[in-house]
């Protein structure tokens, strides 16, 4: 198994006092009778704590899963992350079998691991599931309706000093109405509403599709067969992750160009944006931590490629889930192909055509330069076509990193425009 860099250990961290907490420990010093093996994939030690016997602590490196002896309820703890940095490093020998220690923790989640044969599915059991599911979500889509209602009755004014809370109580009834697609596009209006000039209209917009996909709900059944599987998408039906990966696979080198990790209730959402070299498509894996401390996936490290399957979500071909990897990744050295401003402006076109409730699609533009008319930002390529920067972002890291001088910038696409999130400058990739 591939060593991991310094970055992957530290995007495990569950909040910045773990990452120096674990800073501190990523010295052999307090260590003992570390090592490390590819079969089981591990790495273990022994740190010196404040008590008389030593912190045990071992990781999992195929999960990961994490064990420690110490009292921290954070995953993984100080002493993990320590760990994991000394052996990014490159200073954790190679070793035969795990410790004594560290074996009987490793034998027992293999145990655990093994589950009983799976019962054979029952239809009626399924049948009623979904029909319970369907009452939960048409009662949620109807208390959303009047929710609405209230929300134009009352007018706007206000919104932008509101705050979170209200949005928050709304989702969390579509949450337990089984809609959390309804959920996530309400915990997005309270930052509609705090992004600056103009946002009553913004707002406006962003009721009016929730009201349109409401409506498009009740009417399912009458739905052209694609619209409605994105209505149900929308709405929040879950797809498994085994539905994705049996769809066909893009074999690529898929460079990871920027990374974008935003808290959306209790929940911690990852967007990583990937771009194949030999397709020129763009698609974002996306992940979640549920919990406080639950680590987020760090498989893929911003600045590197690799040949790999990639699969792409049934009805959505933006979203994507990495399948067999076919090389370990390495980092990548030359800028991805890039389009024009006015391309850009058609896959949006094309991708509201087919989804009229998307919200970001990942593109790579360029070259591009920014400015401003005086009142807002704007990107442009030299051509007769221009593009807004986002509503909300400012765009002070690209101006540095460019020197006002064309760049390549991996982007969202958003409904007010392009939010930069990378450029590829002479000294490579720089995210923003």
């Amino acid at each position: 198994m591939p060593t991991w860099t310094q970055e992957q250990v530290l995007a495990l961290a569950p909040d910045a006092s773990s990452v120096a907490a674990g800073r501190k420990l990523a010295s052999p010093a307090p260590w003992s009778s570390i090592g490390v093996t590819e079969t089981p994939a591990a790495v273990w030690g022994l740190c010196a704590g404040s008590g008389k016997n030593p912190y045990a602590t071992v990781v999992d490196l195929s999960g990961p899963a994490y064990s420690c002896t110490c009292p921290s309820r954070k995953f993984p703890c100080k002493h993990a992350l320590g760990l994991l940095l000394i052996w990014a490093a490159g200073q954790v020998p190679a070793a035969d079998a795990p410790a004594d220690f560290a074996a009987t923790w490793l034998d027992a989640r293999a145990a655990r691991a093994q589950k009983a044969p799976a019962a054979a599915p029952d239809p009626e059991a399924a049948a009623r599931r979904a029909e319970q599911r369907a009452d939960r979500v048409a009662g949620g889509v109807a208390d959303l309706r009047r929710w609405l209602r209230d929300q134009l009755a009352a007018g706007l004014a206000g919104a932008d000093r509101a705050g979170y809370r209200p949005y928050e109580q709304v989702a969390a009834r579509l949450v337990d109405a089984q809609a959390p697609g309804l959920a996530d596009m309400v915990r997005r209006l309270p930052s509609v509403a705090a992004s600056g000039d103009g946002w009553p209209g913004r707002l406006l917009d962003e009721l009016a599709m929730l009201h349109v996909l409401v409506e498009a709900h009740d009417r399912i059944g009458a739905l052209p067969t694609e619209l409605a599987a994105v209505v149900r998408r929308r709405i929040g039906q879950p797809t498994r992750t085994e539905d994705v990966l049996a769809t066909p696979p893009v074999r690529d080198t898929w460079v990871v160009l920027s990374q974008t990790d935003r808290v959306d209730g209790r929940l911690t959402v990852r967007r990583v944006h990937l771009h194949g070299r030999a397709t020129g498509r763009d698609v974002a894996v996306v992940s979640f931590a549920a919990a406080a401390g639950q680590p987020l996936d760090a498989s893929l490290v911003v600045g590197t490629e690799l040949d790999a399957d990639v699969h792409t979500y049934p009805g959505d071909p933006l979203r994507a889930l990495v399948g067999t990897r076919h090389s370990d990744a390495v980092t990548a050295t030359a800028a991805p192909a890039a389009v024009g401003l006015a391309d850009v402006a058609a896959v949006w076109s094309a991708t509201l055509e087919a989804d009229p409730w998307a919200s970001t699609v990942p593109v790579v533009a360029g070259p591009v330069t920014v400015g401003t008319d005086g009142q807002r930002w704007w990107l442009t390529d030299g051509t007769d076509a221009h593009a807004p920067v986002a509503a909300g972002v400012e765009p002070w890291g690209l101006l540095a990193v460019s020197g006002g001088r064309p760049v390549t910038v991996a982007a969202d696409r958003t409904a007010t425009g392009l939010a930069p999130r990378a450029a590829w400058t002479t000294e490579g990739l720089v995210a923003l």
